[in-house]
Formats: structure tokens, C-alpha cells, sequence
């Protein structure tokens, strides 16, 4: 036998199982009460057999015109068109292939099946032919495009592009219902009253840009919102990029930040930043030792590559996704450190800039989920002598705010007038700006940054 056999190639078939196809259509036809269950579970590209597929679309066509399914009504239907021959033994035998009603959803369960793995295998063979036309720039964009199949084949939706406004309206009211009972609030709250105010928590599939001037405390306020987001009762999964500092200095903000809450009875605190990166006494080393038992058990996942591609980005959230599916929010830190796709080179730098956003957008609908983009602010701010931020204060901002769900600016009087601060008693004082929201109000909220802690509270009282 040649070395070169091909027994390792994977068998040319089709996975379906041609009985349970049987099975179901004889239930639908003499327990036609059954027919509700089918129809939410299962489309004609189901039945791989051509006969079977075409009485299921009969099947369906009397369900939806208000006819009651029965073996006379698909019969006579069927007739009419004369394309299946021995017709009167193809439905008698369909109707002798099952025992109980009760095999309906098992065999339901097998068609949905090996749908999934013909989904599978198609995704297979069209990353085959990709590799060996080569028909992809790059090995980078091959591989993106190939996570991308995959991601599709296995998380494939039943659900039609176009809908009927009867069955949207059906889904917002059940989700109305669900808020008045307390069951699904209307987005994600990040754990800071003003802010979840003004968003009524933040909406799955938008697209978020948190923007300031550097050392704003816009990373800070990212990472507080994912501890928020991950800590119990919820405990929701959140994905960060950090395309700027390592996995190691995130995790020691994030230590520094909870250890906030250890004060002396005087106020101040008992383990400072300084302290935490030096050498703690015993009792200091016990709290940071408590914080560091807490945070061991939130489902937050740090990618900390630099220089990373939005197809890099793209293919890392599916994966974790696909491993961690109630993955409910990501944030990336930020945007202008995100690399452009080498197809883009010859584009400016602001239609790159746009592309990326756009691209971002689409990945949080594609997940379903929130996207936190973090985003430096240009310049031109600080030659303004009111120095709040505003939309053009934003790099390339015709871009990023046309493909922006929502669009937030930091802003600390501290910043810019420390001494004006601090004999205000305004210190940390910061200015949450809503300078766009589809689906909400614009406006600003207020929240104090301790800078030593990299922490933000909601505890501010000022009279302004």
C-alpha cells in the first residue's frame, strides 16, 4: 500500500439521519397539535431528504394559513403538484414510523444536531478552499476569516433577517413585562447610581467610547466598572484588552482600587499605594491578602497584547466567548492603539480610525453584548479656555461619534486648575459628560476619583 494513502481523509457524506426526519413528519400529521413545538425548532434545510423537506414545507403551509394539519390536507396539497412520486406509500409509510408522540422532541433534537455539524463541515470545507487558493491577503486575515466560519457554524441562529412588526413588538413587550417584574433590567448596570441613571444600564450590541485626556482616570473608570460587573450576586464574565500596560499592572490596579475601603477611623486609609508597593506589616498584608481572595473568584479575563489588529481582537472575543457564554461585557484600552489591517494601509489615518470603530460596533452585535472603547482626546482641548470636552475634541471624531451607540467624556476641574481645585474643596470632582446616546438622554452626572487608588466613588458632596 503507498505511503501515500488517503485513508486519513474524512469520508464524503452528509450527517443527517433520514428515520427521525420520518418520525417527525408522522407525528406532525396524526398528532397535529404537536405542529407548534416543530415549527419553533426546526426549518425545511433541516430534512436533508428532498421528499421529506417538501412535505415539512406543505406541513407548514397549511400551519400558516390556519389550516388544521392532517393527512388528508397534506395529501391533497402534495397531489396537486405531482412531484413525489408513489405518493400514497411514501405518507403511509411516514405515518407507520413512529411509536409515541413522545419521540417528537428527541428526534427535533437530532435534526437540530447534525444541521449544526453539516454547518460544521461546510465551514470545513470552505476554509480547505481558502487555504489552497490562497485567495486571503495575508495569513493574519486567513485566519480571522476562519474563525469567523467557524464562530458562525456554531453559534448559528434560526432567527430570520426580516421580521414581522407583530413578532418584534411580542419581544419588547415580554421584555417590558420582565422589567416591571424585576426580571431583566433594561441594560448593564455598572454599580454607579448617576451613571446607570443616565444609561439605564448599557444596552447589548452598542458600541461605547469613554474619552479623555490622558491620566483623565478613564482606564480606572473601565476597571471599575468590570470589577462591578463581575463581582457577586451577578457575577458576569468581561473581557479587557489592554493594548498599553501588562496583565500585571492591571491586576495591581485592581488591588489597589478595592483596597480603598480600608480606613482608619480617622479616614485616611490603611494601606496606601505607596505601601501596597513596598512591604505591608502583618495586619496590612491579612486586608490586601482578603482583597486578593475576593478578586480570585471574578470571571475577568486581561489579553494584554500590544500592537493588536481589530481581526486579532475579533477572533481572541469570540473564543472566549464561545468558552464563556454569559461573556457580558469587553472593554479595550483604547482605541488609537489598536493596529490597522495591512488592506487599509493606503486609507487615510481618519477612514482607518472609522473602520476599526465600525468593525468594533459590528463585533458587539455579532456577541451581543456592550463594547467599551476607550479613546484619547486631540489636543485642541487644552488650548480652549473652557477645557470640557466636546465631540470635535474627539481624534478623527466624525468617525468614531457616526458609529458611536454612546459617547462619554471625563472631565476633572483638578486636571487643568489643582490649585483652583483645592481651595474649591473640588478635588477628584468628576464630570461623567453624555455627549451622545441613541437610546438615552445627553447630560452629565458626577462621581469623585481618589487618584491614589485608581478608584472611583459615588460619595461626592459639593455645593457648586
Amino acid at each position: 500500500m503507498s505511503t501515500t494513502s488517503r485513508s486519513a481523509e474524512v469520508p464524503a457524506f452528509t450527517p443527517s439521519d433520514p428515520e427521525a426526519e420520518r418520525r417527525i413528519l408522522g407525528i406532525l400529521i396524526r398528532h397535529p397539535d404537536h405542529v407548534d413545538t416543530a415549527v419553533e425548532k426546526l426549518k425545511p434545510d433541516h430534512f436533508v431528504e428532498p421528499v421529506h423537506r417538501r412535505i415539512y414545507e406543505a406541513v407548514l403551509d397549511i400551519y400558516s394559513q390556519g389550516g388544521r394539519v392532517s393527512y388528508t390536507q397534506v395529501y391533497n396539497r402534495l397531489r396537486k403538484e405531482g412531484n413525489i412520486p408513489g405518493l400514497d406509500e411514501v405518507l403511509i409509510r411516514i405515518t407507520e414510523s413512529f411509536i409515541s408522540p413522545a419521540e417528537l422532541e428527541p428526534s427535533i433534537e437530532i435534526l437540530v444536531d447534525k444541521q449544526a455539524k453539516r454547518a460544521l463541515l461546510k465551514a470545513a470545507e470552505e476554509i480547505q478552499r481558502m487555504v489552497l487558493l490562497e485567495t486571503e491577503e495575508s495569513l493574519s486575515a486567513l485566519q480571522a476569516r476562519a474563525q469567523e466560519l467557524v464562530f458562525q457554524a456554531t453559534t448559528h441562529s434560526d432567527e430570520e433577517d426580516v421580521k414581522d412588526l407583530i413578532e418584534v413588538l411580542n419581544k419588547c413587550y415580554m421584555n417590558l413585562v420582565d422589567r416591571r417584574e424585576g426580571k431583566r433590567p433594561s441594560g448593564l448596570p455598572v454599580r454607579f447610581a448617576a451613571i446607570d441613571a443616565m444609561t439605564t444600564g448599557f444596552k447589548n450590541k452598542d458600541l461605547i467610547i469613554l474619552a479623555a485626556r490622558p491620566s483623565m482616570g478613564k482606564t480606572s473608570l473601565a476597571l471599575n466598572f468590570a470589577v462591578n460587573v463581575a463581582k457577586p450576586p451577578r457575577r458576569i464574565p468581561v473581557l479587557i484588552f489592554s493594548l498599553e500596560m501588562d496583565d500585571e499592572q492591571i491586576g495591581d490596579r485592581l488591588v489597589i482600587s478595592e483596597l480603598f475601603r480600608f480606613r482608619k477611623p480617622d479616614g485616611t486609609p490603611e494601606i496606601t499605594s505607596m505601601q501596597y508597593n513596598t512591604r505591608l506589616d502583618d495586619e496590612q498584608f491579612a486586608k490586601a491578602q482578603a482583597v486578593f481572595s475576593e478578586l480570585y473568584k471574578l470571571p475577568i479575563f486581561i489579553c494584554d497584547r500590544r500592537g493588536m489588529t481589530v481581526n486579532e481582537i475579533r477572533a481572541k472575543a469570540r473564543k472566549v466567548k464561545a468558552e464563556n457564554p454569559r461573556l457580558g461585557l469587553i472593554i479595550i484600552d483604547y482605541l488609537q492603539l489598536i493596529k490597522p489591517s495591512p488592506a487599509s494601509s493606503k486609507h487615510s489615518y481618519t477612514l482607518q480610525v472609522g473602520e476599526i470603530v465600525r468593525e468594533l460596533r459590528d463585533l458587539a452585535g455579532e456577541l451581543d453584548l456592550p463594547i467599551i472603547l476607550l479613546s484619547q482626546l486631540n489636543r485642541s482641548v487644552e488650548q480652549r479656555e473652557n477645557k470640557r470636552p466636546v465631540m470635535s475634541d474627539l481624534r478623527d471624531s466624525g468617525n468614531i461619534e457616526e458609529f458611536a451607540d454612546v459617547v462619554m467624556f471625563l472631565y476633572r476641574e483638578d486636571y487643568y486648575f489643582p490649585d483652583k481645585a483645592k481651595e474649591n474643596g473640588t478635588e477628584g470632582y468628576t464630570e461623567v459628560i453624555f455627549a451622545k446616546q441613541r437610546k438615552g438622554p445627553t447630560g452629565s452626572c458626577h462621581i469623585r476619583f481618589e487618584k491614589e487608588f485608581t478608584k472611583f466613588i459615588e460619595e461626592y458632596h459639593h455645593d457648586r
